[in-house]
């Protein structure tokens, strides 16, 4: 009895675990499939996503991926409004991933790494994408996907988000929403840019009807009138061809008014763009105009000193990474340090034994040049470095239809007079101001009065130094560091310091801006290279005529 009841017992410790975990079979299901979890692995998903658009997601068949999308863009309560957002969003960049294995969706992130989406929309811990495949979408399914997401804007309750999504209804001929649909958004809306983007749109639906009555046109006249978009103009263009002259005149008038507005408004932007480009000019040459006005040394290593501002710039952003604006601040004074410091050393090692010798200073300074360039190709490599603009200097201000700014030029035309004014004050309110405006009007009986030419000197290379590594900084924000930064802007500062005048700030900021605006009303009839050589023709007449530039110095040693 005893060795029975033992072989009992071995016999059902040997049997395997499955085995003793299994029950009855359900009908319909021989085989015991319901107990193995990789049978069905689509409908164990993480992310709760019913099995069939789970499916449709990892095929491969585009129809299938419509059958998603489709399915996603219906207000469907088994999934969180932030989960279907999430995957339209994923859709659209192209950052969907999934693994048909486990029945599992991630989101790539912008460091490479997948994250698992859950059923509430929320990313989890980033994990490897190498056993993760790619949802892919075609351009048409990222248009469809587009309207859905602005569609579904339209309804939100941030303001900003609803202009958006209103404005982005104009960028194709037909809005992705039926008509009756936009008067619904359009009864509900308070926000009066929101209602004149919803209006514009329905004024697409109106332009485009032949059977649309008058009084419906005019309206519709004036609202496309008031929106400006391309898409407005075309439909503008359409109900100029209309029977109904009252209609007719009406569309003529306003595509007359686009017309006139446009212009305007390329003037105005052809304006902005050479005063930013003017102000880079005046940043480039204001510190070259200190140390040629005082020192009367030609400097040829000042767009180096410009570059190691740049990539000061960019140095900050390696040391502070995820901070753009903080790195960008700090390197403004990182930059005074690093170009004023080493204007400071070549002064004291090179330039001081060479004063009075404006030829061996000039190739002694084209020498330094090349040095620096190969020093910062051996350390940082030839290939150029983005700086990253942070978020309050990216982006436009719209200022009207046609007309917009971009905010990193604003933010340059700013900067460059927020210097010239630090600028103006040290050289006018300070005693090495006066020290400095002493020994460039008379070096001799600057000394005889007791002030340390040299120290001055020294003091002046370094401030000019510093000023062009700030600007370097400014740079950094609307092209590439590279080693070459500086030789682009080289011959623009001296012609900016000839032509305002040697050593006058004031003269700087005239001819900066006066060049940067000519370039850029030249440009369009000439071309970027003619525009420069037309520039340097008639800056080279002006100085036959004024010598001394618009504001030429004045003391006893300058008119000696």
């Amino acid at each position: 009895m005893r060795t029975a009841l033992l072989l009992c017992c071995l016999i059902i410790f040997s049997l395997p675990p499955a085995v003793l975990a299994s029950g009855p079979e359900p009908d319909g299901n021989a085989g015991g499939a319901v107990s193995t979890p990789s049978a069905s692995p689509v409908q164990t998903s993480p992310s709760n996503l019913p099995a069939d658009l789970l499916k449709a997601l990892v095929s491969p068949k585009v129809a299938d991926r419509d059958a998603a999308i489709a399915a996603l863009e219906k207000d469907d309560s088994s999934l969180a409004a932030p989960l279907r957002e999430k995957l339209l969003e994923a859709l659209l960049r192209n950052t969907l991933l999934a693994d048909a294995a486990a029945g599992a969706l991630f989101v790539s992130d912008d460091a490479g790494q997948a994250r698992p989406l859950d059923a509430k929309g929320e990313l989890g811990a980033a994990q490897s994408t190498d056993a993760l495949r790619k949802v892919g979408t075609s351009n048409r399914q990222r248009q469809r996907i587009t309207d859905i997401l602005n569609a579904q804007a339209l309804t939100s309750t941030d303001t900003a988000k609803r202009r958006q999504a209103s404005a982005a209804l104009m960028d194709s001929a037909t809005p992705p929403l039926k008509a009756e649909a936009l008067n619904k958004l359009l009864t509900g809306e308070k926000d009066e840019a929101v209602r004149g983007n919803l209006s514009a749109a329905l004024a697409l639906y109106v332009a485009a009807d032949p059977a649309a009555v008058r009084s419906d046109q005019l309206a519709a006249v004036k609202a496309l009138n008031s929106n400006g978009s391309p898409a407005a103009l075309n439909s503008l263009r359409t109900l100029a061809a209309s029977s109904d002259t009252a209609v007719a005149k009406a569309a003529d008038d306003a595509l007359y008014s686009q017309r006139v507005s446009a212009q305007w408004a390329q003037f105005f932007e052809m304006l902005f763009f050479g005063t930013s480009l003017g102000s880079i000019l005046v940043l480039a040459a204001i510190g070259l105009a200190i140390t040629f006005g005082v020192m009367g040394v030609i400097n040829m290593a000042h767009g180096e000193l410009i570059m190691l501002g740049a990539y000061t710039a960019w140095g900050m952003q390696q040391l502070l990474p995820g901070q753009p604006g903080l790195a960008l601040i700090l390197a403004v004074p990182a930059a005074f340090l690093v170009s004023g410091g080493t204007g400071v050393l070549l002064e004291k090692t090179v330039i001081r034994f060479l004063y009075g010798r404006p030829l061996e200073t000039l190739l002694a300074t084209f020498g330094i040049s090349l040095v620096l360039q190969q020093a910062v190709r051996t350390v940082f490599s030839p290939l150029n470095r983005a700086v990253q603009n942070p978020e309050f200097m990216s982006g436009v201000w719209q200022i009207t239809q046609h007309f917009s700014l971009t905010c990193n030029r604003v933010y340059i035309i700013l900067f460059c007079l927020g210097v010239f004014a630090l600028i103006h004050v040290a050289m006018h309110r300070t005693r090495l101001g006066l020290e400095v405006r002493a020994v460039s009007q008379n070096r001799a009986i600057a000394r005889c009065m007791g002030v340390r030419a040299s120290r001055v000197d020294a003091l002046t290379f370094g401030l000019g130094s510093g000023v062009a590594g700030m600007a370097g900084v400014a740079l950094s924000q609307v092209s590439n560091v590279g080693p070459n930064l500086g030789q682009t802007y080289i011959v623009d500062s001296f012609m900016v310091v000839v032509f305002g005048g040697v050593g006058n700030l004031w003269g700087t900021l005239t001819g900066g801006l006066a060049l940067g605006i000519a370039n850029k009303f030249l440009e369009p009839a000439s071309g970027a290279m003619l525009s420069k050589i037309i520039i340097l023709v008639c800056l080279i007449l002006f100085i036959q005529k004024r010598p001394r530039g618009l504001f030429p110095q004045k003391g006893r040693a300058v008119e000696a």
